[in-house]
């Protein structure tokens, strides 16, 4: 007999039936993934390279985005559902750096570690050519000029470099009094601008060769640089700010503070700016009237290093220590949200300040970068200096970098020299 309404087991057993289903859906939804506006980041393990170290990150001309695998030594490629493609550089131990998408459709890198150092071309096939440089050059940040070329700096050297895409290169001097060129960019100007960190300035050059520079803040540590309208923004690494520097270099402005360690910046496609915060393992995000808003990337100490916007509206970044590649959606909104502050010209850092009773007495951060990993170590010591070593063989990079004073544990990079 069917029963209706009024059966008197019917009751119970629906109840029993909606609890169960509704213990069912929600074991569904626990073990399905946060949507990207409620988890804020998603992130793609690098697996078949364990500690590949990926660095630098460009949009790719074919829709995908292209990273570079310090020690793992290779190119990598990842779609925008995750897919990861990794391609050998023909160098052994070449230690790419930094990449971009340059005017004939292939990708550009640096290659710090090879030796001699190179700077490499792969088209989207795979196909590689590498062009020497000068020993101890350190080819580090790249980017497309606006003269059809490609330029880059030489971190050890002090020099800026051009190379054509048939492969001609032509370097010319950064401007006396500066040194360790770092990151570089395209200005709204047609020059070419770059960071400076341990000169503490910010540098630029026409592609005539004629340079220039800014000074900043003692301390500051300038790392990452994007351009917008007619200015240039930077992260300050040591002063865990953002800074802005109109193209007529002056009045240089600054932003923050934002989370520990600012490093790699560019605009996402919501007209903000986008920073890594390599120390306080973060993803920033910064209007341009300097309203900062943080974003927690999942994997502990992951170091976020390099950042660029993807062709599908999200922002892509590398974990170096993490072995990851993270995205974040640019319209993201779990967050910690700060009110826009009061921006300020740069200022030096007056002498003694940050000595408060009970924090952890700062150093100043050695130069290590070319020593043995021993005598590094011992240096850091000396110094003071509360550090992590990453690698064997010799250093290859200090975070801080080197003469910033800090309280945070300097992150130090190892590698072993090619034989």
């Amino acid at each position: 007999m069917q029963g209706g309404t009024g059966s008197s087991g019917s009751g119970p057993r629906t109840r029993t039936r909606a609890g169960f289903l509704l213990v069912c859906l929600l074991g569904l939804a626990a073990a399905l993934p946060l949507p990207a506006a409620a988890s804020g980041v998603t992130e793609f393990p690098i697996r078949d390279t364990p500690n590949s170290q990926p660095a630098g990150i460009t949009a790719g001309p074919d829709g995908a985005l292209w990273f570079t695998e310090e020690n793992g030594h290779k190119i990598g490629r990842i779609t925008t559902a995750g897919a990861i493609t990794e391609y050998p550089t023909p160098t052994p131990n070449s230690g790419p750096t930094e990449i971009t998408t340059g005017p004939d459709g292939a990708l550009w890198f640096t290659e710090f570690a090879a030796n001699p150092p190179k700077i490499g071309r792969m088209t989207v096939s795979g196909v590689f050519t590498e062009y020497d440089l000068p020993l101890g050059s350190g080819p580090d940040g790249i980017t497309t000029g606006p003269d059809g070329a490609l330029w880059f700096t030489e971190n050890g050297r002090a020099k800026i470099g051009r190379i054509t895409t048939d492969g001609t290169i032509t370097e010319y001097d950064v401007a006396p009094g500066g040194f360790r060129p770092g990151d570089i960019t395209t200005g709204p100007d047609g020059r070419l601008w770059f960071t400076m960190s341990e000169a503490h300035k910010i540098g630029a050059i026409t592609t005539d060769g004629v340079p220039s520079d800014y000074q900043l803040a003692l301390g500051s540590d300038p790392s990452g640089i994007a351009a917008s309208g007619a200015a240039l923004w930077f992260t300050q690494f040591g002063a865990n700010s953002i800074g802005r520097i109109p193209t007529f270099g002056a009045p240089i402005t600054e932003f923050g503070p934002t989370g520990s360690g600012p490093s790699g910046i560019t605009f996402g496609p919501d007209a903000a700016l986008w920073f890594t915060e390599t120390v306080a393992n973060k993803i920033g995000r910064m209007t341009t009237t300097g309203r900062i808003t943080e974003f927690s990337v999942p994997t502990p100490a992951s170091d976020p290093g390099g950042i660029v916007a993807g062709p599908d509206g999200a922002m892509w970044f590398t974990e170096f220590f993490g072995n990851k590649i993270g995205r974040i959606e640019a319209g993201s909104t779990t967050a910690g949200t700060f009110p826009a502050p009061a921006h300020l010209p740069v200022k030096p850092t007056p002498k003694g300040a940050g000595s408060a009773k009970g924090k952890k007495s700062a150093c100043r951060v050695p130069r290590v970068r070319g020593l043995a990993v021993r005598r590094a170590m011992k240096k850091m010591r000396r110094a003071g200096c509360r550090y992590r070593l990453r690698g064997k063989g010799r250093v290859v990079s200090s975070r801080p970098r080197a003469g910033t004073r800090t309280r945070a544990v300097v992150k130090v990079r190892a590698k072993r020299s090619p034989r």
